[in-house]
């Protein structure tokens, strides 16, 4: 039984970081989803897939996976690099490619 430990980024529907501080466990699917001839959805009979355990650090996550014997890998969050642009920014003269309506 394997699993993955990861800091959730956040969504693209969000302006701000609400939600994204917490630390995510999830296991990885043991099998392969079907989809479903009747009606199109997608199944599996991985019961796991269903389970996501939130903590609040991820030395909390780690120790709980050390505890329950899983195997486990830790993905490190990536750092969002946020350009600081004013609206001034949208008239200036030396602009690489000229402003138009």
């Amino acid at each position: 039984m394997s699993a993955r430990i990861f800091s959730p980024a956040k969504t693209a529907m969000q302006s701000g970081k609400a939600k994204t501080g917490h630390w995510v466990l999830e296991f990885d699917p043991e099998m392969r989803k079907k989809i479903d001839p009747l009606m199109g959805y997608t199944t599996s009979g991985d019961m796991r897939s269903q389970i996501r355990l939130t903590f609040d650090t991820r030395e909390e996550a780690v120790a709980y996976a050390e505890k329950e014997g899983l195997t486990y890998r830790v993905e490190e969050p990536k750092e969002s690099k946020r350009r600081q642009i004013s609206y001034a920014e949208n008239f200036r003269y030396d602009r690489r490619t000229p402003w138009t309506h």
